[in-house]
């Protein structure tokens, strides 16, 4: 059997970041960080379309859902984002801030990410060991001994960093549930996230293509009320773009949770029903001859040209999508 002071189960950007840190801190432990596929890094090189965008300028316990609010205020005191972009300046990696305040590395390449953490991983001294899949993870009188498709250690502290089940072929597939449970430990039961709505009907299949900024409001029966703001994409079969995906967790645990929910949507966000009408006064007074397709199309955008005609996202069209069924 062998032994070490830290094992650390995934060599994923967590267990990579926490194999670094610790080494940093206490250069004599030994650390040594397991892994089950043969090339490590895949959710870092395919994150942020292959450009991995490593954190944002401000983040929030209002970030993260699913959690005790509580919980994440604690470890974001502890290492805010301030913290995480220094890091990676402190690695090489130059970043520029993108919209909403998501940070990219300069080169635009998520191998930039993942070689600089394991170039720091060689520099600090931690071992990294691939094509270790961690099978059991149990506790012994002195630490824990920990199982892997090749070998067993016995280590002080284990370090779980799995990921979610959010990419089974990556390694994410719920491994780190089960040998959390084992340990007596409980977790926050799963659910899909970030994932397009489907809209019933076909109404909205003219919109395909088109994007722009709504406010979308979650309301849960007996569970209250969530507004998102950002970017939606009209597709053939409903809505997706960044603020559904993130709509769509709420949806979901409503639905296991067996509570009933509606999707509503605000195109203008910002802007009150008394804002509107006052606008659309102002414009019937300046332009008393022009059309209300060419006002609306001011405000709202028009969707792609189908040959000759350009169709404008009437309100007449509008409440006709806002009446339909949102299925899932």
């Amino acid at each position: 059997m062998d032994t070490a002071d830290l094992v650390v189960v995934g060599a994923g950007a967590a267990g990579l970041a926490t194999a670094i840190f610790t080494r940093r801190h206490a250069p004599h432990l030994r650390v040594v960080c397991l892994d089950g596929a043969r090339r490590v890094g895949t959710k870092i090189l395919i994150s942020g379309g292959s450009r991995c965008n490593v954190t944002n300028r401000i983040v929030t316990e209002r970030d993260f859902w699913g959690g005790s609010a509580r919980v994440v205020r604690s470890v974001l005191r502890a290492f805010p984002a301030p913290h995480a972009a220094a890091l990676f300046e402190d690695l090489g990696v130059a970043l520029h801030e993108e919209d909403d305040g998501k940070l990219f590395p300069d080169t635009n390449r998520a191998h930039t990410v993942l070689d600089a953490l394991l170039d720091e991983m060689r520099r600090v001294g931690a071992e990294l060991h691939v094509g270790e899949r961690v099978t059991d993870v149990a506790r012994d009188p002195e630490g824990f001994v920990v199982t892997s498709s090749s070998r067993r250690y016995l280590a002080k502290a284990v370090v779980l960093a799995t990921g979610g089940r959010s990419l089974p072929k990556t390694g994410s597939d719920g491994t780190g549930y089960l040998l959390a449970a084992r340990l007596g430990h409980g977790y926050v039961n799963t659910s899909p996230a970030l994932e397009p709505l489907l809209l019933a009907g076909h109404r909205h299949a003219v919109l395909s293509g088109v994007s722009h900024r709504v406010r979308l409001t979650i309301r849960v029966t007996g569970g209250g009320t969530t507004r998102l703001e950002g970017s939606l994409l009209w597709t053939h079969f409903g809505a997706s773009g960044p603020v559904v995906l993130n709509a769509s967790r709420h949806w979901h645990r409503a639905r296991l949770e067996g509570r009933s929910v509606e999707v509503l949507l605000n195109v203008c966000p910002g802007e009150t029903l008394e804002s509107l009408e006052a606008w659309l006064q102002v414009q019937t007074r300046a332009h008393p001859r022009t059309k209300v397709a060419t006002v609306l199309a001011t405000r709202l955008p028009a969707a792609p040209t189908r040959g000759h005609k350009t169709r404008v996202w009437s309100t007449r069209r509008w409440h006709t999508c806002r009446a339909s069924r949102v299925e899932g």
